[in-house]
């Protein structure tokens, strides 16, 4: 029997761990007479081995996941035959058991500490497909066995991960690539959250490792077969597709990750506290937070390498980036290749006009040349420090650096680990660096050190992933900073062994964790303490815990593991606990350059990874074979270990189900913006409607309703373009893509529309998808989705605007799938309203010049005769404009209205075109005075 187990992280080797191979068979046996190339593919069909089940069980219990995966495998050949198991899990899990059965025979895991050999550096390899969520990618774990004919194999394998907060959203994935269609393909995702569960969400299937940023544009609402389960404070998510169903999705088997997304409910700025037993767990991310100003330096690679794809997506990127930075941030460019060019010799502030130019130097950029990694990163460390140095103005702004680069050093200084050191020396802990590396040939482990070291993050891009859109949603998870010099402080006579309590920054939708234990398990109370800069003061949140007698059901969670013989089961937070303990001390490991040091860090790790059964760079695994029931075995190492506690599975009642969505009918005015776009203004006091078109240009952002020094509310909508219909009069189409929302009072929050999603953001970043049903409330603001259809947007109850959704499932090639915008209610906007559509909101309007035969209905069209000439003129804001009668069609087509056509909208209009173009989406600004010349 061939057995073969490895592990793809390049873990030690040793004898019976997995990692090592090892084979058994006549090493005389000769290979036999060459076969057709289509009877072995006949054969090799008919042969196959059969995956019977393959089912995956997590349970997630306040951010704290177990997941267990089984897979049933046979033999269906008449000779022994080789079967592989394969799954891929997270890069930030740890395996805690591994059991194979083979026949009656069982082979299972146990965790041991791994040897040092000949006094060689422990190195840690991974093997890894990147993601945009992710900071390292996935971890492929592999085993394969030959098993006799018509026997069968059974695999089993836990780990266990903490769920980090991005964006404000939990992500769990799973990966479910069987490489088989199966009978029995279960998934099943228990989540149960104290504080309460909001805004959860199954994503379509992703097979792109790219799983935020995959989706297709048509993708919509969970896969098929997936039923959803939710009461406050629990969820059951299961996804059980047919064999017809897998086939449609994938015939290879491969459907690809299932993703759950989920947010929390927070009701106290200190944070979310629990205790049970001797253990705590403290979460922390306050909301209701003005940002901090950002000090930002892009440095980009502009080496030959980057020619092409690489370097137009980075610039496409950089441009919507750009756009992005707020009114109080400050920016630099760097493009780096064998020289440095720097666009400024210092950091300029973000103005149209500076926006606009850095756009330009971006757009000139061109590859050659080599890489000087070390000279571009000194060059913006120097400019961060000489403007923070000249400014005093160190504790209320954020300094990064955001860095690009699809290679490794070349030019100048090559050396690692001096690159390391004179970056970490010139940042002195000041500057956050966040690196992003492309292709293959990229050194990921220096840019990875270079963000350890400097308080950021690393990303990896694929040589076929799309670096551009990675980089936008890298920049969104640390656009807006919201506390600095963060200090979490307990009393030091009841915790000890604490994770990690001083943190440099923390981003909007984002969460600080910090665990750790109770030194007197008979205290009432646990006092804690948070001290932090924001950018206008320094923030201090004090708050004492109860705590008491805790538990979670008849049995505290355990592991995905068995208890070994008088062995207590540990609670989850127990487990989150060690989880963060053995992931900051293998940091630690890392970044330390001191040998005495790095051996006492990995002696440290190496016990408790070894004492919490979690499989890392510094333990190995150890197959044990023994001749356990199959049955026993099973209940101890399958499904039942990811179950967690009975009041868990017990706590949906049977007939509850998720809210009923939200539907409404939507009833607003005719005053709108909407398809290539047509204009509509409702004037009720005389009873008139008028419409008029706007031929702008893809890329222009016009400004639909200005009031942002009355109400408070700024509307914009950017267009995109898409060619004429054939034998149309026209040389393009254009629609409005982007719908953006600035609300300034009470407080100033940013919301933005597309077809397939909703940002608000404010004191927390929420990401609401289109294609499901809910209502979120906040500050006066009430967002409501009605899926697929139409977005309602409700500000302090007397402003409410519709934006409808339009979207084709097969489009021609003039459609495109836009927005439409529709004024609900206008009673909060102030007089001094202007915009496209704002200016017309307090007016009114009449018609001076009737043709012959008008009806007195000025709402009905004229019938003159054919020998005369009609003309009607409006009379608006002391414009007068020539407009004929017409129909128009609205609200998706369903209703169709009688209007008066301005055909110069120039004449009905304040000003210029260009009068009405925002320098950025939420752009405010808007001035019209007297004697403005006109041409739009």
């Amino acid at each position: 029997m061939l057995l073969l187990l490895a592990l793809c992280w390049g873990l030690p080797l040793c004898a019976g761990s997995l990692g090592e191979a090892r084979s058994w068979g006549d090493p005389s046996e000769q290979v036999g007479p060459r076969v057709p190339r289509q009877l072995r593919l006949l054969q090799r069909l008919k042969t196959k081995p059969l995956m019977t089940e393959f089912s995956v069980k997590s349970t997630i219990i306040s951010r704290y996941a177990f997941t267990a995966v089984s897979c049933r495998m046979l033999n269906r050949a008449s000779e022994d035959q080789e079967i592989e198991f394969l799954m891929q899990i997270p890069a930030a899990a740890f395996i805690t058991n591994f059991t194979m059965l083979i026949g009656d025979t069982v082979y299972q895991g146990e965790i041991t500490e791994r040897e040092k050999k000949n006094g060689d550096k422990v190195k840690e390899e991974r093997n890894k497909t990147t993601e945009d969520n992710g900071e390292k990618g996935t971890e492929t774990f592999r085993a394969s066995v030959v098993i006799p004919s018509k026997d069968k194999a059974v695999f089993l394998l836990s780990y266990e991960e903490l769920l980090q907060r991005r964006l404000g959203k939990y992500e769990h994935v799973i990966s479910v690539r069987p490489q088989q269609l199966v009978g029995r393909l279960t998934v099943e995702v228990n989540i149960l959250e104290s504080s309460g569960i909001t805004s959860l969400e199954v994503l379509p299937l992703h097979n792109s490792r790219q799983k935020g940023s995959g989706r297709a544009e048509d993708d919509a609402g969970p896969p098929p077969s997936t039923v959803i389960n939710q009461n406050e404070t629990f969820a059951k998510v299961i996804f059980k597709p047919s064999v017809v169903q897998q086939a449609r999705i994938a015939q290879n088997g491969v459907l690809g990750d299932f993703i759950i997304r989920y947010d929390v409910n927070r009701e106290q700025n200190i944070g979310d506290i629990q205790v049970l037993n001797e253990y705590f767990v403290h979460y922390f991310a306050p909301k209701d937070l003005p940002p901090l100003p950002k000090n930002v330096v892009f440095v980009l690679d502009s080496s030959a390498s980057m020619v092409g794809t690489k370097l137009r997506q980075t610039k496409d990127a950089l441009f919507t980036i750009l756009h992005d930075l707020r009114p109080q941030d400050h920016f630099n460019i760097i493009g780096f290749s064998n020289r440095i060019k720097v666009w400024k010799d210092h950091l300029v502030s973000v103005t149209p006009n500076n926006i606009r130019d850095g756009k330009v130097y971006i757009h000139h950029m061109s590859p050659t040349g080599g890489t000087d990694i070390n000279g571009a990163l000194q060059r913006g460390i120097r400019l961060l420090n000489n403007y923070v140095a000249h400014n005093d103005i160190g504790d209320r702004t954020v300094s990064l650096i955001i860095f690009l680069t699809d290679g490794k050093p070349t030019v100048g200084e090559t050396h690692t680990l001096k690159i390391l050191n004179n970056t970490k020396e010139a940042a002195r802990g000041q500057i956050c660096i966040f690196t992003i590396g492309i292709g293959n040939d990229v050194d990921f482990k220096l840019l990875e050190k270079l963000s350890l070291e400097n308080c950021g993050l690393t990303r990896r891009v694929h040589e076929e992933e799309d670096a551009g859109s990675q980089l936008i949603g890298f920049y969104d998870e640390i656009r807006t900073p919201l506390l600095s010099d963060i200090h979490i402080n307990y009393p030091p006579s009841i915790v000890e062994q604490a994770t990690r309590t001083l943190f440099p920054n923390y981003f909007n939708g984002s969460e600080i964790i910090i665990a750790g234990k109770l030194m007197d398990k008979k205290i009432d109370r646990l006092h804690v303490e948070v001290r932090a800069s924001n950018s206008k003061k320094f923030v201090i949140l004090k708050t004492d815990v109860p705590v008491g007698p805790q538990k979670v059901g008849n049995d505290v969670i355990g592991s995905a593991r068995p208890k070994g013989d008088g062995e207590k089961d540990p609670n989850h937070l127990e487990r989150l606990w060690s989880y963060l303990t053995v992931k900051e001390l293998l940091n630690s490991w890392l970044q330390n350059d001191d040998e005495q040091e790095k051996e006492r860090l990995r002696q440290k790790a190496q016990a408790l990874a070894v004492n919490s059964r979690f499989l890392t760079p510094f333990t190995s695994m150890k197959l044990k074979k023994s001749t356990l029931q199959t049955r026993k075995l099973e209940d101890s190492h399958g499904m039942s270990a990811a179950t967690g506690p009975e009041t868990v599975t017990q706590s949906l009642q049977p007939g509850s189900t998720l809210k009923k969505p939200y539907n409404p009918r939507i009833k607003v005015s005719r005053t709108s913006a909407d398809g290539d776009p047509h204009f509509v203004v409702d004037f009720p006091l005389s009873k008139l409607t008028v419409c008029f078109n706007i031929d702008g240009q893809p890329g222009d952002i016009l400004r639909l309703v200005s009031d942002h020094t009355g109400s408070g509310v700024t509307v914009n909508g950017a267009l995109i373009g898409a060619p004429a219909p054939p034998n149309g009069h026209k040389k393009q189409r254009t629609y409005f893509r982007t719908i953006t929302i600035l609300v300034n009072k009470p407080e100033r929050s940013y919301l933005e529309i597309t077809p397939h999603r909703v940002i608000l953001d404010g004191g927390d970043r929420l990401v609401l998808p289109c294609n499901q049903s809910m209502v979120v409330e906040r500050r006066g603001l009430e967002v409501s989705v009605s899926a697929n259809a139409n977005v309602t947007v409700t500000i302090q109850g007397t402003i409410a605007f519709v934006i409808l959704i339009h979207l084709y499932k097969k489009p021609a090639p003039y459609q495109r799938d836009h927005l439409g915008f529709y004024i609900s209610s206008s009673k909060g906007l102030s007089g001094n309203c202007h915009g496209l559509l704002g200016q017309f909101l307090n007016q009114d309007a009449r018609l001076t010049e009737e043709p012959a035969r008008l009806s007195k209905n000025t709402t009905s069209p004229p019938f003159p005769k054919a020998d005369e000439k009609s003309e009607t003129v409006l009379k608006v804001k002391g414009h007068q404009v020539p407009v004929v009668w017409k129909q128009r069609k609205i609200y998706n087509g369903e209703e169709q209205i009688d209007c008066w056509f301005a055909r110069n909208a120039a004449q009905l209009l304040d000003g210029e075109y260009k009068d009405y173009l925002a320098a950025h989406p939420f752009d405010s600004e808007t001035t019209f005075g007297l004697g403005l010349s006109r041409g739009l």
